[in-house]
This record gives structure tokens, sequence and C-alpha cells, in this order.
């Protein structure tokens, strides 16, 4: 088995020990939240409950984006520091909702909306800017249903050179 598979089964059964706690009551799914920072369960806009969005994230993204946002060559990629930044280029905030772990996520568009706005609070807010309008149910349910399939690493490449020319000319 290669070192990948191993990855996902064991993604896998972690998420399905934590599915089990989280539909626990009282005290139990109390406790499954104890792994979760205070920055993970702070409010922000557009993030109706915080303890939520992160069970989301736990359940649906960490698995491939990594706890801490880093991604990987091999499943996903970054999140941590750059993912905001696709809000400062015209084509980005589409670009992010139309992806294939968004567009085509369980998650109704509700608590998808605030799972990816938790998102971009969580792992990129120093990017976030300062017009920033958190997403809604209603946007994300109207662009994900025409999600990126061939052309999707074309357009993030194209995404990425708008980002670095604009970081290249400053604020």
């Amino acid at each position: 088995m290669n070192r990948h598979r191993r990855f996902a089964g064991g993604a896998l059964l972690a998420a399905l020990c934590f599915a089990g706690l989280a539909r626990a009551a009282g005290p139990v799914a109390a406790a499954a939240y104890r792994g979760a920072s205070t920055a993970e369960l702070a409010p922000h806009p557009g993030v109706s409950d915080p303890r939520l969005a992160w069970q989301d994230w736990v359940l649906n993204c960490q698995g491939c984006h990594r706890p801490n946002g880093d991604g990987s060559a091999h499943t996903a990629p970054k999140l941590a520091g750059e993912v905001a930044r696709y809000l400062r280029v015209p084509g980005g905030r589409a670009y992010l909702a139309r992806i294939p772990g968004i567009a085509s996520s369980p998650l109704d568009n509700r608590r998808l909306a605030s799972v990816v706005n938790w998102m971009l609070w969580r792992f990129d807010p120093a990017d976030l800017p300062a017009d920033f309008r958190p997403f809604t149910a209603e946007e994300l349910g109207r662009m994900r249903s025409r999600p990126w399939r061939l052309g999707m690493y074309a357009v993030r490449r194209a995404l990425q050179a708008r980002i670095a020319a604009g970081a290249a000319r400053g604020p």
C-alpha cells in the first residue's frame, strides 16, 4: 500500500470516528471540540456557527488541505497565507466557488458558505481585501452549479500570475 493510500485511509477512519463523536449529545460532543484552537472557534462575519464550520472543515477539507492549511503537492493546494489572495483579482472569487472540492461538496449551500468564510478568516486573514464581502449561500449555490473541470489548472495559473503581478506592484 503506498503512502497516499495509507494517509487517505487514516483520514477516513479519523473522520468517521469524529463524525460519531460530533453526533453525540452532551459532554461527549463538547469533548470533540477540545482539539480546536481559540482562533478556529472565533466568530467572524459570514460564519454562522464557528464550531459547525470547524467540524465541517475537519470532516470535509482537512484530509487533503491538512490541519494547518499547508496542503500538499500530492493532495490539495496550500490555503495558509494564500487563499484570500484570490479575492484580490478579477475572477478569483468565482474560481474559489467553482473548484471541485467546493462545487461538489456534500454540504448544503448555507453550511458551505460558512465553512468557506471560516477558511478565509482562519487561514489567510491578512490577505482579505478591506472590502471583503463574505460568501453567501445564494452566491455559492449559483456559482457551484458550474464547477471547473478541465480548465481549472489553466485558470489557477492565470489567477496566480495576476496575484504575483499585483504583489510586484505593491499596495
